[in-house]
């Protein structure tokens, strides 16, 4: 093994890491999911895959071509920051209206609650522009300085990725019991509802 294979790794893990654990709404949509113990699994992964394919497209060389192409990140911001609003008005919704609330509070998924939860995370991770500029460009710029380790780096981003997120989703668990009484799980959307709104809007605002 190359004496620069390990630091290679280590270093690609703590940057990833530092850049997926940020409060964002994905994040908050993973917690949620875990906390009501709903479509975790199928949750989980598709948040790691997809860091795993943007991470590989970064440490590939895409970046220069996200950079070369601001009015793809202009669509995806406007899409990304209605998307956001508009989840952000149904979980206000749901923190304002108990009976909503209380209905969260069971556990188990259906079929059509799978389908919805991954098609609202396949959204939150597809249509944020800040994950190009994140993990294709920055963190494909940090690669390319590894050199011929650049996909040592990249698999060690990817590890972070998938660490976190298995973290995030199975660890929220325990908080279901805490989160029995609607009032809890009306807490917990008034923050949900508080970070889409506030990246959505940012969002926008930033597009325009």
């Amino acid at each position: 093994m190359n004496s620069g294979t390990l630091p290679a790794a280590l270093a690609g893990f703590g940057t990833g890491l530092s850049l997926i654990v940020a409060i964002g709404a994905q994040n908050a949509f993973v917690l949620r999911q875990g906390v009501r113990g709903q479509a975790v699994l199928a949750v989980v992964s598709l948040c790691a895959v997809s860091d795993a394919v943007l991470i590989a497209l970064g440490v590939a060389g895409l970046g220069a071509v996200v950079v070369a192409w601001p009015p793809a990140l202009t669509a995806i911001g406007l899409a990304g920051g209605l998307f956001l609003i508009c989840y952000g008005v149904l979980a206000t919704r749901r923190a304002l209206r108990p009976a909503a609330a209380q209905a969260l509070s069971t556990h188990g998924a259906s079929a059509g609650s799978v389908r919805a939860a991954v098609l609202t995370c396949l959204a939150m991770t597809w249509l944020n522009p800040h994950v190009y500029l994140d993990t294709v460009l920055l963190l494909g710029s940090v690669a390319a300085d590894r050199g011929s380790l650049r996909w040592v780096f990249g698999l060690g981003a990817m590890l972070a990725s998938l660490a976190w997120f298995t973290s995030l989703g199975y660890a929220a668990r325990p908080l279901s019991g805490v989160l029995s009484r609607p009032a809890a799980w009306r807490i917990l959307d008034a923050l949900v509802a508080a970070t889409m709104l506030t990246m959505g809007t940012m969002l926008l605002a930033r597009t325009f």
